[in-house]
């Protein structure tokens, strides 16, 4: 055997990894498949200006990216996106709804929308937070 440690890996390598977790974690998990949603907002041009990017997964709906336009926010075009993707979510069975956001970014706004912050990383990257946020759906 040969160990490497490689400072620039391919996407390939990764992909490989990525993929033998998940083969093990669906031979032991209950529920087989996230399944993937989004809720988006066009122009008049039909370009993507806002929206989010989750999926559901048994009771949980996974929070991955809400982004609204710079132009646009402070118009209640986040909540609008993150109401409907939490309906969406109830109607596939979700519960509940889990998250991660930087001080820097949306914390105040999930709050807003009863989010609870579960988990804090300090030091992330180096000297900011990270915030990983739950909520009862």
């Amino acid at each position: 055997m040969k160990l490497n440690v490689d400072q620039n890996p391919t996407t390939e390598t990764i992909t490989f990894f990525d993929k033998k977790i998940e083969e093990f974690n669906l031979a032991r998990w209950n529920i087989k498949e996230k399944v993937p949603i989004a809720v988006t907002i066009h122009d008049s041009s039909n370009m993507i200006v806002g929206g989010v990017a989750a999926k559901t997964f048994g009771l949980w709906l996974l929070i991955d990216n809400l982004w609204i336009s710079e132009s646009l926010r402070g118009q209640g075009l986040g909540s609008q996106v993150l109401l409907n993707l939490e309906e969406a979510a109830r109607k596939r069975g979700c519960q509940y709804a889990l998250l991660d956001t930087l001080e820097f970014q949306a914390r105040p706004f999930y709050e807003k929308h009863r989010y609870k912050v579960k988990w804090t990383q300090e030091n992330y990257p180096k000297t900011g937070a990270k915030f990983f946020m739950v909520k009862e759906l």
